[in-house]
């Protein structure tokens, strides 16, 4: 399984407009082949930290994911909402198998 764990930091002007833009992104994401989980975690203490758990079967359902059209609409739209880059990092997943 591969899985990415992404770190956003949201403007505080932005926090609603970035879950609800996100949301739609999960919706379409939880239905693409490849794809195990998709969860939108937002921090209790820093409501404008968001962590993005995204596992896909593998690498390549990973890659494909970046590029539907709820992906690429989600990217550019939230894109000026970011205080600053998000940041994706890389993991094997062990179990869960499968």
């Amino acid at each position: 399984m591969h899985v990415t764990l992404v770190q956003v930091q949201v403007k505080p002007a932005h926090v609603d407009d970035f879950i609800a833009a996100t949301r739609l992104n999960h919706e379409a994401s939880i239905q693409e082949p490849g794809n195990r989980r998709f969860d939108i975690l937002q921090s209790p203490e820093n409501p404008g930290h968001f962590i993005l758990y995204e596992a896909y079967a593998s690498a390549k359902d990973a890659a494909s994911h970046k590029q539907t059209p709820h992906y690429l609409t989600w990217r550019d739209t939230v894109a000026d909402w970011m205080a600053q880059p998000r940041q994706g990092v890389h993991y094997d997943g062990l179990f869960p198998q499968g």
